[in-house]
Parts: structure tokens; C-alpha cells; sequence
């Protein structure tokens, strides 16, 4: 299994009193006792690097402020999000155990909601020192020893979780080949529906910040036709493109801090179909010009 946090009761959640600190608690009427679950819609988080303290700052952003605006929002959707995904950079520098105490803390009101939470790691994660916080989803079984690698089987698709995180604070990632030839056997032996791919890293090894086994990872997607979208963080901007297999890629934007002025901090919201999904950039800054961009993406044959 990857990282993965399961729902909790609203009565635990408030008992705990989990909201965190001062100013960052959700109002108690976000929390609809019957609200619809959407198996089609998912919500994606990606580089929220949350720090032990809530009130640090890193580039002008304090980021379990950030944090608490976009899961504000995601809890007063209409209908809830089958599930989130967070593609790893949780920590904010080097994965210090309180960072994920506050990783952990700030998710209790979106668990309370019901709402399960993949977690994927990046590099600026520790996974010892977030198996600390975690001691119960260490023991969890998992398809490799040393990695955390999943499928989430869906209705009209099924999501991929990958691992990149090799060294903490080493800039690129790398699956290596166990992963890689585990994800070629779990795909084939799931032809039927669209795969997407999840991972913290992205294609290519520019300025050196990407995978390094960028062309052993398409060697293994490209020719296996139900692979779809490739669905990554890391580089801290919002970008829709397609390679040249007619795979997307989806670099989501960071809920923290941007590396580039200009480019917007927030969250996707996405909707799958049988042959496309549509994706909307939901940012921060509601005055943002990309605040509510949508972008429709058809599969490839």
C-alpha cells in the first residue's frame, strides 16, 4: 500500500479537537452529515510542504495557511471527491517528525469527512521519520519492501501510485527497477481500464530535478496503450501537455509556494469519464487570471 489515510469518524475527529492551530480551524459547517460522494471526482494536493510550526514562512507563504484555504475549499464542494491525492513533498524541508504531525493533523478534517487520502512521497520526505507518525500504516502490507507502490481500482479507471523519493533532499527521483518492472507486470495485468499514473517527480532530468530513469519509466508506459495520463508535482507549476505517445502530462500546481512569480498555488479538481477527463485549477489567490481554468483531456487510442 501506499501512505494511506482512511477516514475517520467526525466524533474522533472533534473529540481530538484536530483542527490545528489557532486561525486554521474549519468551520463545523463544512462537515454535511449526507453529503453525495462522487466516485468520478477526485481532488489533487501536491507540494504542500507543512512545517512542525504552522506560523513558519517560506517565500512570503505561510503554508499550513495555504493548506487550510484549499481543503476549505475542498470540503465545501457539493458533491465530495472520491478520494485525495497529495503527490508527495509533504514535509517542508527534510521530513522532521513534527512536519508530519502537522501533515497528519491538518488532513483530520478532510478524513472526518469520510474522504480517504492517498499520500505519495517526494524529496523533501523522510519515510522513516513519517513511519514515526504513522507507526500503524508501517506494518501495512505492501507490494515492495522498500517503496510505496499501489493501485486504486476505480470504476472507469485505475491509478497507478509510484515512489521517486530516493535520497531526502536530493533533488531528482528514481524509481528503479524493481518498481518499474512491478509497474509493467501490474499494468498488464490491468488492460481493461485507463491507467493513470501518479508520482512526485517529473519526465526528463532538466536542471536536474527530474526522474533519472525517465526513459526506462517510458519505455514501460508508452507502449502499454490503456496508460493515459502521467500525473506529477515537483517543479512547482501548473502545466497541461502530451508526449509524444499521446500520453498527458499533468504537472500540478504547488498548495504552498511557487518557484516562479506569476504561476499559481492551489489545488485540481478532477472528473473522469470512460474516454476523457476534465480538470479544473482551483488557486489560492481567487484573482489569479488561471483561478477556475478547466481543460478537457481525451485518451489515447
Amino acid at each position: 500500500m501506499p501512505i494511506h489515510l482512511p477516514p475517520i469518524s467526525r466524533r474522533a475527529f472533534l473529540s481530538r479537537a484536530a483542527a490545528a492551530a489557532a486561525g486554521l480551524a474549519l468551520k463545523p459547517s463544512l462537515f454535511a452529515a449526507s453529503k453525495r460522494i462522487n466516485p468520478d471526482s477526485w481532488a489533487f494536493f501536491s507540494d504542500i510542504h507543512l512545517a512542525g510550526d504552522t506560523a513558519q514562512i517560506q517565500r512570503g507563504v505561510n503554508m499550513a495557511e495555504h493548506f487550510a484555504a484549499v481543503s476549505h475549499e475542498l470540503l465545501g464542494l457539493a458533491e465530495q471527491p472520491a478520494a485525495l491525492f497529495v503527490t508527495g513533498d509533504c514535509a517542508f524541508n527534510n521530513g522532521e517528525k513534527e512536519d508530519y504531525a502537522t501533515v497528519t493533523k491538518l488532513l483530520e478534517p478532510i478524513r472526518a469527512q469520510q474522504m480517504p487520502i492517498h499520500l505519495l512521497l517526494g524529496n523533501h520526505d523522510n519515510r522513516e521519520r513519517f513511519w514515526e507518525v504513522l507507526t500503524a500504516e508501517k506494518s501495512a502490507k505492501r507490494p515492495l519492501a522498500d517503496r510505496q507502490v499501489a493501485i486504486v481500482r476505480t470504476p472507469r479507471a485505475n491509478w497507478f501510485i509510484l515512489d521517486s523519493l530516493e535520497k531526502t533532499l536530493s533533488t531528482p527521483g528514481y524509481l528503479g527497477n524493481e518498481q518499474l518492472d512491478w509497474l509493467g507486470s501490474a499494468l498488464d495485468k490491468n488492460r481493461r481500464k485507463p491507467a493513470l499514473v501518479l508520482v512526485h517527480h517529473n519526465l526528463g532530468l532538466g536542471a536536474n530535478m527530474g526522474l533519472k530513469d525517465t526513459s526506462a519509466l517510458l519505455d514501460v508506459i508508452r507502449p502499454r496503450q490503456q496508460v493515459k495520463a502521467y500525473i506529477f508535482g515537483h517543479t512547482h507549476t501548473w502545466k497541461v501537455d502530451q508526449d509524444s505517445s499521446g500520453i498527458h502530462l499533468i504537472n500540478l500546481p504547488p498548495v504552498a509556494y511557487v518557484f516562479q512569480e506569476g504561476q499559481p498555488s492551489g489545488w485540481v479538481h478532477a472528473t473522469v469519464e470512460d474516454k476523457k477527463m476534465h480538470l479544473e485549477l482551483r488557486c489560492v489567490d481567487t484573482t489569479h487570471k488561471a483561478h477556475g481554468q478547466k481543460v478537457e483531456l481525451e485518451w489515447r487510442s
